[in-house]
């Protein structure tokens, strides 16, 4: 539940569409509901913005039902995640709630209201792609239209140079890059904008699976730079979305954007 929907529950109850033992049954299930095997969080979005997400591996999928079902069943709710979803796990699932949308191994329900904010991704190669696509698809639930750039590392720098425009009116950037992970403090070093930096396991032996780029991009020269861990497309997404700020209802029930926390 988001103060969206507390704030429509209100007005329903005021108006007597909803009746008293309507209003205790919906706000029993705040903060959580117990699942047995899961305590699905209904009070998150109230409390920080943000929804909860459905994390794929480890999950039977029937139990990935579960979860996802517990989550739409709260009316007017906000954005339902499941990431790193299985092909099983997928089917089953759309199969299940077949509104959902599917982006690689990330899927959405009912996806956040659009906002304004100009978010830029870049990856460094080809081989990063499957990380981009996790965190466009994240970023795209949570109602940001983000502009990406593929194949623009360092070894090419001029695929990169041809969007300074773009980096300079940007409000957020992610930046995702294996190999040495340089590619992260050159971007920091052109925009004004908050950085978030994603370092992949794309690289030959020295790379290490990620190690090299995650050590270059916390040791970086552009101050200010923010790192998440390896691979995780999908944190870099919420990170954005944390900057950004969280959409926050009016008194009518209507949601309105924060001003955002960076100015151009």
């Amino acid at each position: 539940m988001d103060e969206a929907a507390l704030y429509k529950l209100l007005e329903d109850f005021k108006s007597g569409s909803v009746p008293a033992d309507e209003i205790v049954r919906r706000v029993r299930r705040l903060p959580y509901a117990d699942l047995g095997f899961a305590r699905v969080d209904h009070h998150r979005t109230l409390r920080q913005g943000l929804p909860e997400a459905v994390y794929g591996p480890g999950k039977t999928p029937s139990q990935c039902v579960a979860i996802v079902g517990e989550l739409l069943s709260e009316a007017n709710g906000g954005p339902v995640v499941l990431t790193r979803a299985s092909e099983e796990q997928a089917s089953v699932t759309l199969n299940a709630f077949p509104k959902g949308n599917r982006e690689g191994s990330t899927l959405v329900w009912r996806p956040g209201e659009p906002r304004p904010e100009p978010v830029v991704v870049l990856s460094a190669g080809t081989a990063d792609l499957l990380v981009a696509q996790e965190c466009i698809a994240t970023l795209r639930a949570l109602g940001v239209g983000p502009v990406f750039i593929a194949d623009c590392g360092v070894a090419g720098v001029h695929r990169l140079l041809e969007h300074d425009e773009l980096l300079s009116t940007a409000r957020a950037v992610v930046v995702i890059a294996g190999m040495e992970g340089a590619l992260a403090s050159l971007v920091g070093g052109l925009t004004p904008a908050p950085v978030v930096a994603v370092p992949t396991s794309a690289g030959y032996g020295a790379s290490l699976q990620g190690v090299t780029a995650l050590l270059a991009m916390l040791a970086s020269c552009a101050p200010g730079l923010c790192v998440v861990g390896i691979d995780n497309g999908f944190g870099a997404a919420w990170a954005v979305a944390r900057l950004l700020g969280p959409v926050k209802a009016a008194a009518n029930g209507k949601r309105r954007p924060r001003p955002a926390t960076v100015a151009n």
